[in-house]
């Protein structure tokens, strides 16, 4: 068997449009014995495992909108996904959640031979070596971090592949707490040895910030259900109160330039902690770096290639749509009021009737924010956000209520609002304020989850919430009671499928039939 082990060719970016980080691609595979030797190739592996988060399994185009991790805020109305993960007609065989899973542990094994490597190079400082060691751990972290949240119980795998036979395919389960435990260990460990982010100087690459708030994420998980460990609570306040406390960190004024900048170059890194980065335009050696951010999940666009296609593979529910109020600013970025079409001979956008809620699209990646020309009717450049500073701020909130409400999680929760309304988030607004410790536990719990639709919604991290509150299948019976009785001019059977097809099993995927064929170690998950 190969090893998983990266050959980067390095690719120099000549475009002052496509200023990136991460400028390098996957293009062979080579033994440890031949490879490792010199910090360039160290360096260069370590990309190999960051262009995991790129692949089409993962970030560049199954996550988009077609594997449900929206949930109950959207549903996939692309024919092609009908009958799979993406309308909650899952099976064993699925190919999107095997993918999803093999290339997951393709990146585990890139960081595992990567770190048991990482004193071979004798060109490297000692703080460099721990930069790069520290990266990695991270890397492996959210990975497995992806793997137990989506499965449950998954093969803590923390030795490269040697042998197809022994090692690769009988490896059993581990439990989630200790898969958990080993996530934070790594992460904690890793946030000692990369940079601060304003040395970092962008959101591509990991920084302490990163790792600070991956922390208070996976703690919030390990938090909620199926663990249930309360006690995590209060870790997940603290690592989140780091980053929040950072000067260096501030949520942009716009809400919509967040957006506009993760669709040109600037980097924000105030705002963008961590974020998925996509190169070019499907041309010439960017050919293979692009991704679909923006056209899975993107305005419905059949007509204009200057405006950018888009298939618009998501459409809102009703909740979604509803939980903004109509001053609400991110509302009709979020959710978008038109569609594009030719009238007259020209481009131009289309707005939706009133009573059309259910057909619009996700509106935060648009193609028309790209400058990159000429635009592609498939690839875009357009990076992906994975941590943003306002999901700190409202985690923050979050374990404050669970640990005893206090005026700092209400002051979290207000400046994430106020932003919202286009209002200067440090000053006071008693319009969308929520008076400190004027709501009970329950009901500023209602209204995070509630914000955390208005701030993060389309960007893959619903499923996860739903189902660490408890909340997901009743939420998701409700958007099909939704989808039942709304009335409108366009065919609802897509969404009427996926949330019919939704049952109680659904909190985690099956383990693929493919790797209980070859790891007869592994046990299915129950109900499937």
């Amino acid at each position: 068997m190969k090893k998983l082990i990266t050959l980067i060719i390095l690719v120099s970016i000549i475009s002052g449009s496509c200023k990136k980080s991460l400028e390098l691609t996957p293009y062979d595979f080579l033994s440890p014995s031949e490879y490792y030797n010199n910090k360039t190739q160290m360096n260069d592996a370590l990309t190999g495992i960051y262009s995991i988060l790129k692949q089409h399994p993962l970030y560049a185009n199954n996550m988009l909108g077609r594997m449900g991790l929206d949930a109950d805020q959207a549903y996939n109305r692309n024919s092609n996904d009908a009958n799979s993960v993406g309308d909650y007609a899952v099976s064993t065989a699925d190919v999107k959640v095997l993918t999803f899973w093999r290339t997951l542990y393709q990146g585990i094994d890139r960081a595992n031979v990567l770190l048991e490597n990482i004193d071979k190079p004798k060109d490297l400082t000692d703080q460099e070596r721990a930069v790069i060691e520290g990266e990695a751990l991270f890397l492996r972290s959210y990975f497995y971090f992806l793997l137990v949240s989506n499965f449950g119980d998954v093969p803590l795998v923390l030795s490269s592949i040697k042998s197809s036979a022994s090692q690769a395919h009988q490896v059993v389960r581990t439990p989630k707490v200790q898969v958990y435990a080993k996530i934070v260990e790594d992460l904690e460990k890793a946030a000692d040895q990369v940079k601060p982010i304003d040395e970092v100087g962008i959101g591509g690459r990991v920084s302490k910030s990163a790792a600070w708030a991956m922390l208070a994420r996976v703690n919030l998980y390990w938090a909620g259900k199926p663990i249930e460990d309360r006690t995590k609570y209060q870790a997940a306040r603290d690592w989140a109160e780091k980053v929040i406390d950072l000067p260096v960190h501030k949520l942009n004024t716009s809400f919509k330039d967040v957006f506009v900048k993760l669709a040109t170059d600037p980097y924000d890194i105030g705002e963008s902690i961590f974020e998925v980065e996509f190169y070019g335009n499907g041309i010439g050696i960017y050919a293979t770096l692009g991704g679909y951010v923006g056209v899975n999940n993107g305005i419905y666009n059949q007509t204009d290639i200057n405006k950018g296609f888009g298939y618009s593979y998501i459409a809102t529910t009703i909740y979604t749509y509803d939980v903004y109020e109509p001053t609400d600013l991110r509302r009709d970025w979020t959710v978008a009021p038109f569609y594009y079409a030719f009238t007259n001979g020209v481009a131009s956008e289309v707005l939706r009737p009133a009573n059309q809620i259910m057909v619009r699209n996700c509106g935060k990646f648009r193609r028309d924010s790209e400058t990159l020309l000429p635009k592609n009717r498939s690839i875009t450049p357009q990076n992906f956000p994975l941590i943003r500073l306002s999901d700190v701020m409202l985690m923050f909130a979050e374990a404050e209520n669970e640990l005893g409400a206090t005026e700092k999680g209400y002051k979290q929760l207000n400046k994430v609002r106020r932003r919202g309304y286009g209002l200067d988030y440090n000053v006071d607004n008693p319009t969308v304020d929520y008076a400190p410790f004027s709501l009970s536990h329950d009901k500023f719990l209602e209204k995070i989850k509630d914000e955390r639709t208005r701030e993060l919604a389309f960007e893959c991290l619903r499923k996860g919430d739903l189902v660490r509150w408890g909340d997901f299948l009743t939420n998701m019976k409700q958007r099909l009671q939704e989808a039942n009785s709304h009335v409108e001019f366009y065919d609802l059977r897509f969404a009427k499928a996926m949330f019919t097809n939704v049952s109680a099993r659904d909190v985690v995927w099956p383990i693929p039939s493919y790797e209980l064929g070859v790891n007869f170690s592994l046990t299915q998950n129950p109900g499937w």
